[in-house]
């Protein structure tokens, strides 16, 4: 066999691997931006700031209730003030998650959401990173669905921090065990620590819309500031105007009218209702804001 003919079939075989090979960089690439992404997200001393005190919420929850029933009274005025399950924590130290979540879901957990998507893009922009992001084989496209991904990512991680935090000072301060559900079941500690689980995560899929609102925004100046008090003040005024009662024919459309869905599941059965109707009004915010981010980035003229 001459070596042109030995050479032959290996030449073909570079051929037919060259497409496997980019797809293979391609992938690479994508888990590597996200990768750095969540990485600079994460290591932010605003981030971390934003983190410890949303774990320092169950801390000081529990211990008020620990000191105001430490005479035998019960949580809150009449045994039946305060956030929602927070005359049973004396009882069980888990009814502190479902408090902590219900105390932080309506101003902390949103306003820390929105702090870092407003600062995805109008953060690169103010700090002139976002013109050497787009020098990169990245593209606007999987720039900014990769910036959302983040975000999306550290509403898991800001609710499982609630999470772990109420729970550890729940187990700390008050007993454990078989729990009482809203219908008035007993469940026992094993399934409420599932329901607790199944909680956290209706709770970081109610911020989804936050996060795509913010995510537009950020799309629309170059000031990080700007971008995340303009989320912030859109937060605080769209729940206002879910409190007046003339605009209850709008508030269902209201992407924070569903938050505390999510006690519907300490009911036994489960009330899917108003979960359901909280995730399919996420996912159009999602969709919304989403595509109108994208719409605007790519479209952006990038100066700096």
């Amino acid at each position: 066999m001459s070596q042109a003919e030995r050479s032959a079939p290996q030449g073909r075989g570079e051929l037919r691997d060259r497409p496997q090979t980019a797809r293979a960089r391609r992938t690479t690439f994508r888990a590597t931006l996200l990768r750095n992404e969540l990485l600079t997200t994460f290591r932010r001393w605003r981030t971390l700031a934003l983190l410890a005190v949303l774990a320092a919420v169950p801390v000081l929850v529990g211990i008020a209730v620990k000191i105001e029933t430490s005479d035998g009274s019960s949580a809150g005025p009449g045994g039946a003030g305060g956030p929602a399950f927070i005359s049973q924590i004396t009882n069980n130290g888990l009814f502190l998650v479902f408090t902590a979540l219900a105390a932080t879901l309506p101003f902390f957990l949103p306003m820390a959401i929105g702090v870092v998507a407003g600062d995805a893009i109008a953060g690169e922009a103010n700090s002139g990173t976002l013109r050497y992001l787009l020098v990169a084989p990245a593209g606007r496209s999987r720039l900014l669905l990769t910036k959302y991904a983040t975000v999306v990512v550290f509403c898991l991680a800001a609710t499982l921090v609630v999470t772990v935090s109420a729970l550890t000072v729940g187990a700390l301060l008050f007993p454990l065990g078989d729990l009482t559900t809203i219908s008035g079941t007993r469940i026992s500690f094993a399934e409420g620590l599932g329901r607790a689980l199944l909680i956290a995560l209706a709770v970081a899929a109610s911020l989804i819309g936050v996060a795509a609102l913010g995510l537009f925004v950020s799309t629309m100046t170059g000031s990080g500031i700007a971008a995340m008090a303009t989320t912030v003040g859109l937060l605080i005024t769209i729940q206002i105007l879910d409190q007046i009662p003339q605009l209850h024919a709008l508030q269902p459309y209201f992407f924070s009218h569903y938050w505390l869905s999510f006690a519907d599941l300490m009911r036994e059965p489960v009330y899917w209702d108003d979960l359901t109707k909280n995730l399919g009004l996420q996912a159009l915010y999602a969709a919304v804001f989403g595509s109108a981010a994208w719409a605007r980035f790519t479209a952006k003229d990038i100066t700096a």
